[in-house]
């Protein structure tokens, strides 16, 4: 595997984790000169290095008809649809291996940029999979021992290296907002009808129960490891 620079692997972990962002609050003020609510804007920005930089308060201004060419966008506070649970990105093996490759300093750097409800991107959402996906080093499962229904030999041990220390560091870098769920790319592959955990296939009926009780295991081995899952 290539090793990245410091600043490589910063780079990386951000392009695999989060996403640059402009975000836009609506502040329930009323100004003072009139009845039009105004918007607080903030603004994320690499090439001027802003980061949840205050750009001040704008109002809304009246506008009837616009022109079709003003770009307009037309928000009806009396219809609404799902409620948004948060914002973030995934802890994948990618994340957490070029993470731990980053000196201390760049460490810390990157878990306020992301994580800090105050002074960083104040993620409250995320996601990490149950045992390899496509942004694994290696394709793996927690039980890899064929035909183990009762899952005896269930171990989450490989993710003991670098994805749950950096999600602990994240958990305590968003001060306890932040939610983590998780899901699986595929079942094992002595569990599939192809015997492979690509190319499709299908959970054998056989395996249903033993599937969820893989479940049941992942959640409760995190748990332990102090990383509740919704």
């Amino acid at each position: 595997m290539k090793v990245l620079s410091d600043r490589g692997s910063y780079f990386v972990v951000h392009i695999l984790l989060f996403f640059a962002c402009l975000l836009v609050f609506f502040d329930q003020a009323i100004t003072m000169t009139n009845d039009f609510k105004e918007a607080q804007v903030y603004m994320t920005a690499e090439k001027n290095k802003d980061l949840l930089a205050d750009r001040g308060f704008r109002a809304f201004e009246p506008l009837s008809q616009p022109d079709e060419n003003y770009p307009t966008i037309m928000i009806d506070i009396d219809k609404t649809f799902q409620t948004i649970e948060g914002f973030g990105g995934a802890f994948t093996d990618a994340s957490a291996i070029n993470f731990a490759k980053l000196s201390k300093d760049k460490q810390e750097e990157f878990l306020k940029a992301c994580f800090d409800p105050v002074q960083g991107n104040g993620y409250t959402l995320c996601r990490t999979t149950i045992h390899s996906c496509d942004y694994s080093d290696e394709m793996y499962t927690y039980a890899e021992m064929e035909d183990d229904k009762g899952l005896k030999h269930f171990s989450i041990e490989h993710d003991q290296k670098y994805r749950i220390p950096f999600m602990k560091r994240a958990l305590e870098a968003a001060k306890g907002n932040m939610k983590i769920y998780a899901s699986p790319w595929s079942p094992p592959a002595w569990m599939k009808t192809n015997n492979d955990m690509l190319h499709g296939g299908q959970l054998k009926p056989d395996y249903f129960q033993t599937w969820a009780d893989y479940f049941v295991k992942y959640v409760k081995a995190y748990e332990k490891e102090g990383i509740p899952l919704q």
